[in-house]
């Protein structure tokens, strides 16, 4: 496998926010939209030197365009990463929701979409459609989006899925920028459509070998598209700190145990990863991350995927367990192979933001102008 370092000046960290205090290791306690803490949440963030926070998505979960205004208002340099699903509302209202929050927080915005890799998840919002129609919709979706957001005057449209006449948007992205799509996915489906249209592929946190493997069919299936220049490339972990590797391990399994007992088994049930007997996820992320845990608990430098098994291959959920030199070098480890965007969040949300802000993005921060240096006076 041939792989090429992403350029290090360009390379971007993210975090995650949510509007209350609760992981697989913390159960969830007061309102569910706690302003003060998502205000403190997403300064925290801004404190640390991340460039941007994903606001995620799910049936039950508080309204993330909301959440982004509310976080945009709280924070001045903040990059807004919002969550959307296609399908749930229009994308002549949503190519307009996301713009006019861009020009409220000033060019802030960006949009992960989230097709959906689970029947019943869908259900729950009325999206009866089957799981390759449901990437087909999205195709259709955005390329609706991109024109209203990159082109002007009224238009028509009639696809297989969306038809309307006249269409003629007044507010575009924030001084005419380009208004970036992030999109997941690891089904065939998913590749075909993200890497026709997305800005950026984001991929969960898998060994260095499959990481690799993934970027590769995300460059084939974007020249297929007839794209010169192939989506970039995020990956997510879930890093577990400690001032030594030692004492982060040891952290690890304090973590480990709390999300096979009481806390992490009501976590579980709340969020739907409790599967049936004889049945594992349906979407195909989740699976390529229960497979790479069947191979081994560690990986690499300080992959750890028991936390992947203990949540069912729910989500972002592999581990990267060191001190913050190791975990430092073990995101530099990706950069190496092509990964262009790092998105990390804890299981202690907060205080893991405000560690990694002090302790582990410094590190990369400057390793990464190091490698920049370098590769300019070469």
């Amino acid at each position: 496998m041939t792989t090429t370092p992403a350029p290090y000046d360009s390379v971007e960290i993210l975090g995650m926010i949510g509007t209350a205090d609760a992981s697989e290791i913390r159960p969830a306690s007061g309102p569910v939209v706690d302003p003060d803490y998502t205000a403190r949440f997403a300064k925290a963030h801004e404190d640390g030197g991340f460039d941007r926070v994903l606001i995620g998505y799910g049936s039950s979960w508080s309204e993330g365009t909301q959440v982004a205004a509310f976080a945009a208002a709280h924070t001045e340099r903040l990059g807004l990463l919002v969550a959307h699903r296609p399908g749930v509302v229009h994308p002549t209202l949503a190519s307009r929701t996301f713009t006019t929050l861009d020009h409220f927080s000033k060019g802030r915005v960006a949009l992960n979409i989230v097709t959906g890799g689970n029947d019943t998840e869908q259900r729950r919002e009325g999206d009866y459609l089957p799981h390759d129609e449901r990437y087909a919709r999205t195709d259709e979706y955005l390329q609706v989006l991109r024109q209203s957001w990159d082109t002007t005057g009224p238009r028509d449209f009639e696809g297989s899925y969306y038809r309307f006449e006249g269409f003629d948007p007044q507010v575009h992205p924030y001084e005419d920028r380009h208004l970036e799509l992030f999109f997941g996915g690891s089904s065939p489906a998913a590749y075909t459509v993200g890497a026709k249209r997305a800005d950026t592929y984001m991929l969960w946190g898998e060994p260095l070998a499959e990481t690799g493997e993934q970027i590769a069919t995300v460059a084939r299936e974007a020249a297929a598209a007839g794209r010169t220049t192939p989506p970039r490339i995020s990956v997510s972990f879930r890093p577990i700190l400690g001032r030594t590797d030692e004492e982060a391990w040891q952290r690890a399994h304090g973590i480990l145990d709390t999300i096979n007992g009481a806390v992490g088994t009501a976590f579980k049930e709340k969020v739907g990863r409790i599967h049936p007997q004889g049945k594992g996820p349906q979407n195909a992320g989740s699976q390529r991350l229960l497979a790479v845990a069947e191979k081994g608990d560690v990986h690499d430098r300080c992959l750890w995927t028991p936390t992947t098994t203990a949540v069912g291959g729910g989500g972002n959920s592999t581990a990267l367990v060191g001190s913050p030199e190791t975990v430092a070098a073990a995101i530099l480890d990706y950069v190496e192979i092509g990964v262009n965007t790092v998105l990390i969040r804890g299981y202690d949300p907060l205080q893991d933001a405000i560690d990694y802000g002090r302790d582990l993005l410094p590190l990369v921060r400057q390793e990464l102008a190091h490698r920049a240096g370098t590769a300019r006076a070469s």
